[in-house]
């Protein structure tokens, strides 16, 4: 059995609010010793992602993009903690996404590859009480995972607008005691689930 290792990506500003707090009560429940590394996006910035694929000149290496790749690849599991803002992830949470198009080309060509099999989970706090507002940013992880050929944990949903105030979220509370141990689906596309059918 491989040994998890948990990479929780923080994408929310300013640090400390509620979707990092659901993230933490999630993580406290993980089996004692399990690997947990915890990066903080708007501390370790992207720029803008320029796509030079077709370009003359490739793009250099950006200022932290090393450290993320190289968590990224060292993680069984990745958590993108990101509030939901405007019916998906924060620009933070979707940077670091575009630079995965970038790393399927330089500096690894074998990241997709390296990536299949590992697990991508969602964590996020909102404001809506109705939860289906949350689909855009699930399917964003969802169809990230699926093309990779990853699994795909499923999002652990909060009600919180004020800093703290998920913590008042008992629904919430509980399903992050059981969140990490669910068992994550390999990731399909909708229409690859209806092919299948």
């Amino acid at each position: 059995m491989t040994t998890r290792s948990f990479l929780f990506l923080l994408a929310a500003a300013p640090p400390g609010g509620s979707t990092e707090l659901l993230a933490r009560a999630a993580a406290e429940q993980l089996t004692p010793g399990t690997a947990q590394r915890w990066l903080d996006l708007t501390e370790h910035r992207l720029p803008d992602f320029q796509d030079s694929r077709h370009g003359a000149e490739p793009w250099p290496e950006q200022e932290n993009e090393a450290l993320l790749h190289e968590a990224t690849l060292a993680a069984t599991d990745l958590v993108i903690a990101s509030p939901l803002y405007w019916y998906s992830l924060s620009s933070y949470a979707k940077r670091y996404l575009d630079y995965w198009s970038r790393w399927l080309r330089t500096p690894d060509p074998e990241f997709r590859a390296k990536m299949s099999g590992r697990t991508l989970w969602g964590i996020t706090a909102m404001a809506h009480a109705e939860e289906e507002v949350a689909l855009p940013l699930e399917l964003t992880l969802n169809h990230t995972a699926a093309y990779m050929g990853m699994r795909f944990g499923g999002v652990l949903l909060g009600h919180g607008t004020r800093p703290g105030q998920v913590l008042e979220d008992e629904q919430a509370l509980t399903r992050a005691k059981t969140f990490f141990a669910t068992q994550a689906r390999p990731a399909r596309f909708p229409y690859a689930s209806e092919q299948a059918r």
